[in-house]
């Protein structure tokens, strides 16, 4: 019986069929800064093919299935013979299929390929951001695995590979292979230091047997991780195969999946490993430092991530705004929407500035560079992760009644928002990490300053603002205590630095004044009335085809 007691009116048409890369012109304008003219083109039909991909139906419609249908443990098989395999639905592997071909574990041997990864990983992940996590590991892992030539030559072709090879056998057997990471135990968590896993070695083969367990164990379906564990000479770095050379599986024992928050499409296991055969990277007792490359790379994709989920929660604000009409007029036009909309709108375009000029430092890859990502990197991570849930939970908001149900994918974004934050060492790790670089690494300071001084006198709020910054530097009485103070600091500065620098004068503008010049609250929809904030929301605005 057709319904007679109303017709349906004011609801808006999905975000669906557009091009995720070219309506973000923040993130078009960075490639295109960052990029050299000589390959900016082939980059450009990359990112916009991979944009028309990530806003089509079609891959909205696998990362709602891949989190209606999580990932299945299936520890034993039908004869009571352990297999430790982790079943995904056929979605999972599409988005993943995809983004492997689309470069996204490929940075670290082409021509800027760390900004055209992180574009693509920004863009791609707006899809679904689960999928991610083994992106990143096995994006982080090649570093680690250089500091020996020999593994590096057997496995780097394979990580770096444009070929997704689902299921587990023997490495020299497949095209392309993914990588996980297990640090953390049950005791210790963060402070891996205290990890007991122990690594035997073993006499005449250069291998190891380790004993022990991981209580977080990233993307457990992989081919193989890197692990620390306690060898005769120290904590220290191993990798651990699935599968042996011989073809027979190693010990792996998953012993359940983490039931997560958010991040619901991807498998996060606890390991048990008994007499599980490893090989040592880099050397015995120099676990963290050979590691420290790999987490570092997975920092830059936590903040890289959280710019690509900000940037969708916002996209999807301003579109139901636009569309939505209430109290006479639509939504977008409203002061107070508008000015809701302008100050997550700027948040998001200061995530995407500063993600990409960190992947830039990646490909310059100079002295300079990585002093400059030695505190940047960590300061960023701390403050970009964290404003992540605050923008998606007020984006939901804009939506009111509408946002808070799952068919319109804000509840998803909400719960994937928290992740970021804690991947890869918290806030206070992150804070601690940045007093570290000040105190043991000079240059480091030196570098950032050099930065955010290419902007000095094109502001004066951010001019008092790195003034300030100084003199808390001046004063190391309970600095500790005030780490994070001081590091939200160095990223609000340094964003600043960077939207006068490059942003529009009515953004620069606005992010001055609000977030250094302190003419703005605690919540979003603050920023003084005086300002171009409709300029700032028309920026933000995705089109749909």
């Amino acid at each position: 019986m057709a319904a007679t007691t109303h017709t349906v009116t004011n609801q808006v048409p999905p975000l669906v069929g557009h091009d995720v890369f070219a309506t973000d012109r923040v993130l078009s304008e960075a490639v295109e800064r960052h990029i050299e003219p000589g390959i900016l083109p082939v980059a450009l039909e990359e990112l916009g093919e991979l944009g028309r991909a990530a806003g089509s139906a079609q891959a909205q419609k696998w990362g709602v299935q891949a989190n209606a249908h999580p990932p299945v443990l299936r520890t034993h098989d039908r004869y009571g013979h352990r297999v430790d395999e982790v079943e995904f639905h056929p979605s999972w592997h599409r988005l993943l299929g995809h983004a492997v071909s689309a470069g996204l574990t490929d940075a670290w041997g082409r021509p800027a390929g760390h900004v055209r990864r992180a574009a693509g990983f920004l863009v791609w992940t707006q899809a679904e951001a689960g999928h991610g996590c083994p992106l990143s590991m096995t994006h982080a892992a090649v570093p680690a695995l250089r500091t020996d030539p020999e593994l590096a030559a057997v496995w780097e072709p394979l990580l770096t590979s444009h070929t997704y090879v689902q299921g587990l056998r023997n490495p020299r057997e497949k095209a392309g292979v993914l990588f996980g990471m297990g640090m953390t135990e049950k005791q210790g968590g963060t402070d891996v230091r205290s990890n007991t896993t122990r690594a035997e070695p073993l006499s005449g083969e250069g291998g190891y047997l380790l004993t022990g367990h991981k209580w977080f164990c990233s993307a457990p379906m992989s081919d193989g991780f890197l692990v620390l564990a306690q060898a005769p000479g120290g904590l220290s770095c191993f990798l651990v195969p699935r599968v042996l050379p011989d073809g027979s599986r190693n010990v792996f024992l998953i012993q359940r999946l983490k039931d997560k928050l958010g991040n619901r499409s991807n498998a996060s296991a606890e390991v048990e490993f008994d007499g599980t055969w490893a090989r040592l990277v880099g050397e015995e007792g120099r676990g963290v430092r050979t590691i420290i490359e790999m987490v570092a790379a997975t920092r830059l994709d936590c903040v890289v991530g959280s710019a690509g989920l900000m940037r969708q929660a916002v996209a999807q604000a301003v579109h139901h705004s636009a569309y939505r009409d209430a109290f006479g007029g639509p939504l977008i036009d409203k002061p107070l929407m508008r000015n809701v909309l302008a100050d997550l709108a700027l948040e998001s375009e200061a995530a995407t500035v500063l993600g990409m000029r960190l992947a830039a430092a990646y490909d310059a890859d100079t002295d300079q560079e990585r002093a400059f990502l030695r505190l940047a990197l960590p300061a960023a991570k701390f403050w970009v992760t964290k404003r992540c849930t605050a923008v998606v939970g007020e984006a939901l908001e804009c939506l009111g009644g509408n946002g808070y149900v799952e068919e319109s994918g804000m509840p998803r974004l909400l719960r994937e928002a928290p992740l970021n934050s804690i991947w890869e060492g918290s806030g206070n790790v992150q804070a601690l990490d940045v007093l570290r670089a000040l105190s043991r690494e000079p240059r480091a300071l030196d570098a950032f300053l050099r930065e955010v001084g290419k902007a000095r006198g094109a502001d004066h709020r951010l001019d008092a603002a790195i003034k300030g910054l100084l003199t808390e530097l001046a004063d190391l009485a309970g600095i500790e205590a005030r780490a994070r103070r001081l590091v939200e600091r160095f990223a609000l500065v340094l964003q600043g630095s960077l939207l006068v620098r490059w942003a529009p004068p009515e953004v620069a503008d606005t992010f001055c004044a609000s977030r250094l010049g302190g003419d703005g609250g605690a919540v979003f929809g603050t920023l003084p009335h005086s300002l171009d904030l409709a300029s700032v929301v028309a920026r933000a605005r995705p089109s749909a085809g």
